[in-house]
């Protein structure tokens, strides 16, 4: 079953590049914060690259005007997360969490399987919106869809 609206953000720990590889607990990123995450099927992908990254970096200082942090996370490992955060020109204070194992995708019973297409265990595209670690909007696209994950479609939900 998967996460619902309510639900407390499952504790998993995550990769990311800051200053060399870095293990980054989500209770520590969530807790205490405002946050919208939002998770591809994959780096360099083209609708994740050409329309659902860059839909969160236009509007990135939206998001953070309003007091929300923004997290983009993939079934990458974090060097191919930090190489797409360059490709795109993702901003400084974006977090770019790499889920490089699928675990916290799994806590969330959010997987997809992309085996068909020789990319295995993935993240079914999804944004939600957490206060203080605990889920207030879900938005899990239909298989091939991309319309309530968008920025656009979450700062008017907001």
């Amino acid at each position: 079953m998967s996460i619902q609206v309510g639900d407390r953000l499952p504790e998993v720990v995550l990769k990311r590049i800051h200053e060399g590889i870095e293990s980054v607990d989500t209770r520590a990123l969530f807790d205490g914060r405002k946050a919208v995450l939002f998770a591809v099927p994959g780096a360099f992908t083209p609708t994740c690259s050409e329309k659902h990254l860059p839909g969160f970096v236009e509007h990135f200082q939206q998001f953070r005007d309003k007091g929300i942090e923004v997290a983009c996370m993939a079934v990458n490992d974090p060097f191919v997360m930090q190489a797409w955060a360059k490709s795109q020109h993702v901003p400084e204070g974006m977090m770019m969490l790499s889920d490089g194992n699928g675990d916290f995708t799994r806590a969330l019973g959010l997987e997809l399987d992309a085996s068909a297409y020789g990319m295995g265990l993935r993240s079914k595209r999804f944004a939600l919106y957490a206060e203080d670690g605990v889920v207030k909007q879900l938005h899990v696209e239909a298989p091939g869809e991309y319309k309530v994950s968008s920025a656009e479609y979450l700062l008017e939900s907001l």
